[in-house]
């Protein structure tokens, strides 16, 4: 399983990323110092697995525009109805399922179909979860988003939130344009190759960036 550090070793594990984003920009400087220390979490990705990896793309498209309590329910149900003797989520389980089970659980036709087209890629090894952490972030991205129901800012959040790559930008993020926003006084929300621009100072810790772009966003 991934190891997430203490909350007492985070900052440390965050110190070079921060340490170059104050030097970048004054008001990233000024964010951090009002937000406090960076609680992204940090894994060794050679820890993930292919299974960690199933699970999360499962959770992530039963997720999908839905609230965190009913998303958790949803997915305990699915759950329940694919795993093992061994308690693990299971594609081949998933797939032998009618669809009209999985409907009953609460998924609707759409998602039905995306989370079946996942179990399908990985029955069929179309899909290198095993490999992932040996790809670049653009191969990462194409390989996620070659299940239906898998765009590349779910990617982008495997990227960040599962593989720990450093500098990754989710341009498509409402939460990231908003702290752009924010953070430069922007009259409107930025377009991606602005915001590509703004951030480049950032680089290559804009993952971190986004952690407290996220953070300000949320400020009143």
């Amino acid at each position: 399983m991934p190891t997430t550090p203490t909350p007492e070793a985070l900052p440390a594990a965050h110190a070079a990323a921060l340490a170059h984003l104050r030097a970048a920009d004054e008001r990233m400087g000024a964010l951090i110092a009002r937000v406090g220390a960076c609680r992204l979490a940090v894994h060794d990705p050679a820890r993930v697995g292919a299974q960690q990896h199933f699970e999360g793309l499962v959770s992530a498209i039963v997720s999908q525009q839905l609230s965190s309590k009913a998303a958790d329910t949803i997915l305990g149900r699915v759950r329940a109805l694919g795993l093992d003797e061994g308690g693990a989520l299971r594609p081949e389980r998933l797939l032998a399922l009618p669809e009209t089970t999985l409907r009953g659980a609460g998924l609707s036709g759409a998602k039905t179909r995306y989370v079946r087209d996942l179990c399908d890629h990985v029955r069929r090894g179309a899909l290198p979860l095993d490999r992932l952490h040996d790809l670049d972030d653009e191969a990462v991205i194409e390989a996620l988003c070659a299940v239906k129901g898998v765009g590349r800012w779910t990617a982008e959040m495997v990227l960040m939130f599962r593989l720990g790559r450093p500098d990754v930008l989710p341009v498509d993020d409402l939460g990231i344009q908003k702290g752009v926003q924010k953070l430069f006084r922007l009259r409107s929300l930025p377009e991606a190759a602005r915001m590509v621009k703004l951030t480049r100072p950032f680089r290559p810790f804009r993952s971190v960036a986004c952690w407290y772009l996220w953070r300000l966003n949320e400020e009143r």
